[in-house]
């Protein structure tokens, strides 16, 4: 009879990680192709009998890049933090962002110990790919890929601007608690509850529309 391997093989670990550089050539493969039918080869659920799953989307492109979504504090990736948006089209056939984006959570005490420069905003806003995919009908009848975008914040004047809005919302909650706080804050970004809109979820910084315009490069203006 043989003998068994000395060491057995772990079938159980992760597959290696996809550095940033890698996501964004296997994400330009994808530009141009419906989310939908991918969403269904890979089980992810659209609609259920709660309601809508809104993070659908960005659940497919984890899968297609060999990641499990993942809701902490730490990149999704290793070497990158992965986000995908929806993009509509105004009456001029022009693209716009019809809503903010969530960056990350945070507490009334990581921001009363954590300046911008260690904080889990900056981590985040540090190594991230922006993903735009298009809007078409009321429940997503089709979603294209549009594109991926790297965004550093390594623009200097962008920079300052978001750590001022940091430090703003930081003295806010400082002087008054996180009750205090409201997405009329800040110019780039913006303080909110996380969720269905009621404190019990937490707190999260947004990205607002005006900066993810701004990474993605478009000038369209939504519908008034």
């Amino acid at each position: 009879m043989p003998k068994p391997p000395s060491q057995q093989l772990n079938l159980i670990d992760p597959p290696p990680q996809i550095t940033r550089d890698e996501a964004l050539l296997k994400l330009d493969a994808l530009c141009g192709q419906d989310l939908k039918p991918m969403a269904e080869h890979y089980g992810i659920t659209i609609y259920a009998k709660n309601g809508r799953n809104k993070g659908w989307a960005g659940q497919v492109v984890e899968r297609y890049l060999g990641q499990s979504p993942n809701s902490s504090h730490e990149a999704d990736f290793e070497d990158f933090e992965l986000k995908v948006i929806p993009v509509a089209l105004n009456a001029k056939g022009e693209p716009y962002i019809r809503e903010t984006m969530a960056i990350t959570m945070f507490t009334a005490q990581e921001l009363e110990i954590e300046s911008f420069e260690e904080s889990h905003l900056l981590l985040k806003m540090k190594r991230i790919i922006l993903c735009a995919r298009s809007i078409e009908g009321n429940d997503d009848q089709r979603s294209l890929f549009l594109c991926a975008v790297p965004f550093d914040l390594s623009h200097p004047a962008l920079y300052d601007a978001v750590r001022r809005d940091y430090e703003e919302i930081r003295f806010v909650v400082r002087q008054s608690g996180l009750y205090a706080l409201s997405g009329r804050l800040g110019e780039w970004i913006q303080p909110r509850p996380k969720g269905d809109g009621h404190c019990s979820g937490g707190y999260a910084f947004y990205a607002k529309k005006k900066l993810l315009s701004h990474i993605l490069g478009l000038d369209g203006s939504e519908p008034q």
